[in-house]
């Protein structure tokens, strides 16, 4: 059997050389100066910086005002991979049993993947808007008095709701494309051997579907840490104060708005830690108990 191949190594590496180039300007480079910046004390306005060591460090995790965010953003990591993969699945299994008026039904759900995270905020201002917004409303009728911006909690469920909705289509195409690459043969034996749809799912679907669940929960933390950032700009209108903030917006206020470089490239260094040691446990450890088919 003949293999195809290059008949000269710098072929590949001029292919390569662009995107190289790329990812060592745009993500190497910003990282190792923002590691090398979080061991000083900088002058804002660039006139000098101090050696500092880890103090910037010790006064993160110290620091009360962080830990607080820190808390906020795992339980907003959380709720938000949670909600975003479960109804996203739910979706995904209802549209693959839609005969009449699929196509319609699939771009419908679909549509949101093509907004923005500040758009999308900007549509959940219009949405809990104190004066008019129908699901503030909806949450007045049920007794909550819902203020966006001025309660914690309130800004809290808004931000979920806004990143859930954003993310659900993304994860409605992965489900959606892993239900429909199930054979049509094992979906029979399955129904032969056992009557209950809810028994089929959890017993022979949802395994089949694993690798596509772990990839998206990967996706999906990755997202509520970062990509989320527009969102919650726009929610909580440039004026966090009290209102909750997750780390990586914080990383934000703290160096651009506050002008504490070094402790802001602490944080990010910190951030980056945190979502490298997530990644390897997910891999080394989640994935052990995948089986791919």
């Amino acid at each position: 059997m003949k293999r195809a191949g290059f008949t000269t190594v710098w072929l590949p590496v001029a292919l390569l050389l662009p995107q190289l180039l790329i990812i060592a300007i745009f993500f190497y480079w910003p990282a190792a100066w923002a590691v090398q910046s979080s061991f000083y004390l900088q002058d804002p306005f660039g006139f000098g910086s101090t050696f500092v060591g880890f103090e910037n460090y010790t006064d993160l995790l110290q620091n009360v005002e962080y830990a607080k965010v820190a808390r906020f953003t795992v339980i907003y990591t959380v709720l938000v991979t949670f909600f975003s993969l479960a109804l996203a699945l739910l979706l995904a299994v209802k549209a693959d049993a839609v005969i009449r008026g699929a196509k319609t039904y699939r771009t419908l759900l679909m549509w949101v993947y093509a907004i923005a995270p500040p758009v999308a905020g900007f549509l959940g201002l219009m949405f809990f808007d104190q004066r008019n917004g129908p699901l503030t409303e909806m949450f007045q009728f049920f007794g909550w008095d819902f203020r966006l911006g001025a309660d914690f909690n309130s800004t809290a469920t808004a931000m979920v709701i806004v990143a859930v909705w954003k993310q659900i289509p993304v994860n409605f195409i992965f489900f959606l494309s892993g239900l429909q690459s199930i054979p049509k043969s094992v979906r029979e034996a399955a129904l032969i051997d056992n009557r209950s749809a809810t028994g089929r799912f959890w017993d022979v679907t949802f395994p089949l579907l694993a690798p596509t669940a772990f990839f998206l929960l990967i996706i999906n933390i990755t997202y509520s840490l970062f990509d989320t950032f527009g969102i919650v700009d726009t929610l909580v209108r440039s004026e966090p104060g009290n209102n909750p903030v997750t780390l990586v917006y914080k990383v934000f206020v703290d160096g651009f708005r506050g002008n504490d470089l070094g402790g802001s490239s602490a944080q990010s260094v910190i951030l980056m830690i945190l979502v490298l040691v997530l990644t390897i446990f997910q891999f080394r450890l989640i994935e052990r108990r995948i089986h791919y088919t």
